[in-house]
């Protein structure tokens, strides 16, 4: 079928207009007391000084550091500062450890500007991953850029990042960036704070490779405190107790902690809590905690001895927050390991706090305590934590509300055994899959918390959710990327997790084989349909030999491969396919089993995608009949089914039908899914379209306005479904009599399609016919023919001679050859 309109064919059926349809670490918190911007009228503008994200407190009794001088003069001298662990050495260890002081370092000198209004931009990063640096940069982008892009919110993180990014490097206004704790370099890349003369960058990492391939950053390498500054710190924390004057105890306390920071502020705390605990009796303490933690062997570069020390200071501590104190009030008592254990597991820099009150964390709670534990008890048992410094709580952000320090996670892991370890996997992966939404556009924060959060689960965890099958929540993960427009990160994702369950449950099992068809469909998703059917034919090799010709999972494939078969342009190729899988399904599922009636669809869809319309209108209300009387009125499929008849009425000549039927199909959506659903989203797109072919662009126009600006609110400017509804607006705008309104909107258009979908995506080259259609329709075939060669050398290469988008690029090229000659005569 061709039209020179854009739309969504009846719901999951895209028609295509034109075409046949085929500086460095993580940000955690935006300062709670940073205003955003303020209105004058309608026009937003920037409330200077801006500041995203917040410093990590100030320590007590700070020690005056040789690097941080360090780092007042590399900034000075207009460099970007580095700071890394120390290399190893004889006594100490460090390098890759965090707790050596790195963050409080930059910290320091983040504070020292934070209420100089001399400074406009000062933004802290919590790096733990790219999502995470990508998401505060966008946060930063939304404060700074509002005036000159008031839809800057409205932008997906990426685009939103990469603006904010362009900011910094033309700005004559002053700026700090801090990328703190930065776990992977490649996540800096096309992130990095660009040079500028008013412009100050600190990065800090545990990675002593993180400054590879920077030349221009001074590196500066953060030891442990020095014997005198750790003797020092205690002293000055411990002043007035019982043993604050007595130096040689607190000498042998320090040298025992390594003069490790957090260690010393560790055990500080628990002393000054316990006023009649000696730090005699608080050593001879650690010494008898050694023996209770389970002892892994370090890596190389790390110090048996000094890596205990710190587990055994912790284990005090959580020992102390699980006290009873008061025994009329024992609520979070025994809590504060559990919880911790859960929380050593998951993104060191937020986690959502719905986590801890959850339903599979209350019944394990339950059971470790023998007593019923509910959501008061695991407010108090977080307080605990967060009492003993042992976890942060900022309730405010709940989405990332619990943070706790990478090194304090590692020690709690090292004290779990492997039994443990496997049935808390599973706990946390099933708690972060309840809490997780069915729509990721509702709560954007949420849906990047808890991908992080699965990701660390499965480092730390590996191969845990692995066995004995494929724990659902790295699915749920893997479509929440891909969903949030994140189509090549994707693809990463499902190849990146082929090759843990490939390795772990080796080639044939039935988990691998579902992980190459998610693959197989991403990469038909970002543009490339012959990967697709590439991907899914060898995938159905190895289900026939694995699992026959009759299981479901089999048959699925076969589903699969022949809508990418008629996505790569082979229409005949996929109503074969669909066939002959519906006889299959018929003999082996009953002619009402919902997969039947599901194929049933998809042939009816292929036969209008083949150019016989009225076979598929017949197919789709004989299908209709069977959905009402087996699935009901509301049903999704039964839905769905109305909106592809609908559509097909269309396409039968019969437009006014489809207007109708469109009509009566979106006001049982909105009652049965709500106006923000992306079926009742689809449905309007539907509607607009087919009120143009029946000769009613102008309010298709209004419609396609009204739709665009829910669009950009529910799914942002770069999700497919918001580019389709703006092709939509702009075909409608030149049926309406606007052919240079149509110019202007696919000019605007192409360029966001060629940034999120390549150049050679389907969608892609659509949007260059219809530029090229409408440039010939507002009186210039000339623009029209050259736009149109170049295409149909692109089609030829991409797509190849005989695709039905190739024919029809080359008949209209034809046509617009003509009128040139007319013109010309």
């Amino acid at each position: 079928m061709t039209t020179d309109g854009a739309t969504g064919g009846g719901d999951g059926h895209r028609v295509d207009l034109d075409a046949t349809a085929s500086g460095y670490a993580v940000v955690v918190q935006a300062g709670r007391d940073a205003t955003v911007a303020v209105h004058q009228g309608d026009r937003a503008r920037v409330a200077w000084p801006v500041r995203v994200g917040v410093p990590p407190s100030p320590a007590d009794h700070h020690q005056d550091r040789r690097a941080y001088a360090l780092l007042v003069d590399a900034l000075a001298s207009g460099r970007a500062a580095m700071v890394v662990g120390a290399p190893q050495r004889a006594g100490v260890v460090v390098s890759g450890m965090g707790g050596v002081g790195k963050s409080q370092l930059a910290a320091r000198h983040a504070w020292s500007v934070w209420a100089d209004p001399v400074v406009d931009v000062a933004v802290w990063v919590s790096a733990l991953s790219r999502d995470a640096i990508v998401t505060t940069y966008a946060d930063a982008a939304t404060r700074v850029l509002v005036q000159q892009d008031p839809q800057i919110a409205d932008r997906p993180p990426e685009q939103a990042a990469a603006r904010f990014r362009e900011w910094l490097a033309s700005t004559s206004r002053r700026w700090l960036i801090v990328l703190d704790d930065v776990q992977d370099p490649a996540h800096l890349r096309g992130l990095d704070p660009p040079p500028s003369a008013g412009g100050q960058v600190v990065v800090t990492s545990r990675r002593r490779d993180a400054a590879a391939g920077r030349g221009d950053h001074r590196v500066i390498e953060l030891d442990v405190f020095t014997p005198d500054e750790a003797l020092s710190y205690l002293a000055e924390t411990m002043a007035g107790t019982a043993d604050g004057g007595v130096r040689d105890r607190l000498a042998g306390l320090a040298t025992e902690l390594g003069c490790l920071p957090l260690a010393l502020s560790q055990a500080a705390a628990y002393l000054a809590d316990q006023p009649l605990l000696t730090v005699t009796t608080y050593r001879k303490m650690l010494a008898d905690r050694r023996r209770t933690l389970a002892e892994l062997t370090p890596p190389e570069h790390a110090l048996p001895e000094h890596q205990l020390t710190i587990a055994a200071t912790w284990s005090v501590s959580i020992d102390r927050a699980d006290l009873v104190e008061n025994p009329t009030q024992p609520r979070g008592a025994g809590l504060a390991r559990p919880l911790l254990e859960i929380a050593a597991l998951l993104d060191p820099h937020g986690i959502p706090l719905d986590m801890f009150s959850a339903p599979p964390v209350l019944d394990h709670l339950t059971t470790l305590a023998r007593r019923r534990v509910d959501h008061d008890d695991v407010n108090d048992g977080l307080t605990r934590l967060h009492r003993f410094n042992l976890i942060t709580l900022t309730p405010d952000r709940p989405a990332k509300a619990v943070a706790v320090h990478a090194l304090v996670q590692r020690a709690v892991r090292d004290a779990l055994s492997p039994d443990h370890l496997h049935t808390l996997a599973h706990t946390t992966a099933d708690t972060l899959l309840g809490i997780w939404p069915d729509v990721d556009t509702v709560h954007p924060d949420l849906g990047q918390a808890l991908r992080s959060n699965t990701t660390t689960l499965h480092t730390h965890t590996t191969p845990a959710l692995l066995t004995p099958a494929l724990h659902d929540v790295l699915e749920r993960a893997g479509k929440s990327l891909g969903g949030s427009g994140q189509v090549h990160a994707a693809i990463t994702y499902w190849h990146n997790l082929y090759g843990h369950i490939n390795s772990q449950l080796g080639p044939d099992h039935p988990d691998t084989l579902n992980t190459r068809g998610k693959l197989a469909y991403w990469r038909g998703a970002a543009g490339d349909p012959g990967s697709a059917v590439a991907g899914f034919e060898a995938l159905l090799t190895d289900h026939l030999r694995v699992m026959g010709p009759d299981h479901p999972d089999t048959l699925d494939t076969r589903s699969k491969l022949a809508s990418w078969r008629g996505s790569a342009g082979d229409q005949a190729g996929a109503v074969a396919g669909f066939e002959a899988l519906l006889a299959d399904r018929l003999r082996v599922l009953g002619p009402d089993h919902p997969d039947t009636l599901n194929t049933r669809g998809s042939l009816a869809y292929w036969r209008g995608e083949e150019g016989d319309p009225g076979s598929a209108v017949a197919g789709l209300e004989a299908l209709v009949t069977d959905q009402l009387r087996v699935l009901g009125p509301d049903h999704p499929d039964t839905l769905n089914t109305r909106g592809s008849l609908a559509y097909r009425r269309g396409e039968a000549d019969d437009p006014g039908s489809a207007v109708a039927e469109l009509e009566a199909l979106l006001s049982d959506r909105l009652r049965v899914l709500g106006p923000d659903h992306p079926d009742s989203l689809h449905t309007r797109i539907d509607l607009a379209y087919w009120r143009v072919e029946a000769g009613d662009p102008g309010s298709a126009v209004a419609e396609s306005e009204a739709l665009l600006a829910d669009r950009l609110r529910v799914l942002g400017p770069d999700h497919p479904d918001t580019l389709i509804t703006r092709g939509i607006l702009a075909h409608s705008r030149g049926e309406a009599g606007d052919p240079v309104g149509a110019v202007a909107g696919f000019k605007a258009l192409l360029p966001d399609h060629l940034r999120v979908m390549g150049p050679d995506h389907p969608v892609t080259l659509s949007t260059r016919a219809n530029l090229a259609r409408w440039r010939g329709e507002a009186g210039d075939p000339g623009s029209a023919v050259a736009e149109l060669e170049a295409l149909l050398a692109d089609h030829l290469r991409v797509l190849g001679p005989d695709h039905p988008s190739t024919m029809i690029t080359r008949n209209k090229l034809t046509h617009w050859q003509e009128m040139v000659k007319r013109h010309s005569n």
